[in-house]
This record gives C-alpha cells, structure tokens and sequence, in this order.
C-alpha cells in the first residue's frame, strides 16, 4: 500500500486585551496574565472541491514532505507557498499527527499529516492558488468551521496546549 507523508501547521496568532476592553472573554480561548487577557485566533483555509475531495472543505495549512526537509521546514515552506507567512515561529513541545486513508488513481493510499504548532507574528494572508479563502477565528468558531474530525482533534490539542502555557 502507498504511503505519503506530509507536514503542516496549526497557525495562531495572539491578541491581548485589559479586562476593561475584553468584549468577549472567552474561557476557550483566553488565558490570563498579568491582568490581561489573551486570545487566539486560528487559521483555516477553505480548499476548493477536486478529485480526491468532492467537495470544498475547511482545514489548515499542509503539504508533502519533500526529499531532504525535516517536519519544520517542510511545515514553514508549506505555510508560506499556502499563505503567504513567512514569520512563523514554531511552539517547542507541541507535535500532533493525523492518520487517514485516501484514493487517487484507483489505488488506496495510507498518509501521516505532521502538524507542529506555529506562532504567526501578522495576520495578512496571500493565498496560494491551491485555496479559495482563509478565516481567522476563535477557538470555538474554528472549532465549528473545520470539516474534518482529525483536523478539530488536532485543533483542540493545539489549543489545550497554548491556554496551559499562558496560565
């Protein structure tokens, strides 16, 4: 059976309020220091419908690990040809993979999604060709968003693991 192997990011950015601005303090999302009030918002893209996917699907940043790359910079290559981003900076600690089965060409093909978690430093978003939208959204509404169980798996996680960093 074939086997492919792939790389990708879980893309956060971070916004911080005073309790007086917070219009919306959401426990998913927040985590609190020094007074102040941290939210995440994820990235998801919005893949077009094609072959292997008949239909259009939101899910995050990956790509095939090319010959030579490590996991981070196939995940940074990856997230820049898909976004444009080029100032990621990777989570230490955190690695997720996703495992699920696909047909191309009549032949079923097994493939391992490794997804790091990536810190990005700006919010502006140039799309690859490879995608017909993007979305920055909170925990909950990227939650509801993503299409895939495996993805809001790996979201959930990548969560829990940010809001336990900035107790």
């Amino acid at each position: 059976m074939p086997i492919e192997k792939s790389a990708g990011a879980v893309i956060f950015r971070r916004e911080s309020f005073t309790a007086a601005q917070a219009v919306r303090g959401s426990e998913e999302s927040s985590g609190s220091r020094r007074g102040k009030k941290t939210e995440f918002f994820y990235l998801l893209l919005h893949y077009p419908s094609e072959k292997r996917a008949k239909k259009e699907y939101w899910g995050l940043p990956k790509g095939h690990i090319e010959k030579g790359e490590t996991i981070e910079q196939a995940a940074k290559r990856e997230t820049k040809e898909e976004t444009g981003l080029i100032d990621i900076n990777f989570e230490p600690g955190f690695q997720e993979e996703e495992k699920y089965f696909f047909m191309k060409e009549g032949k079923r093909i097994f493939k391992t999604v490794t997804f790091l978690l990536g810190a990005a430093k700006t919010k502006e978003i140039t799309l690859s060709f490879e995608h017909i939208g993007f979305l920055w959204l909170s925990y909950g509404e990227a939650l509801d968003k993503l299409t895939f169980k495996n993805a809001k798996e790996i979201l959930r996680k990548a969560n829990d693991f940010l809001s336990r960093k900035s107790v």
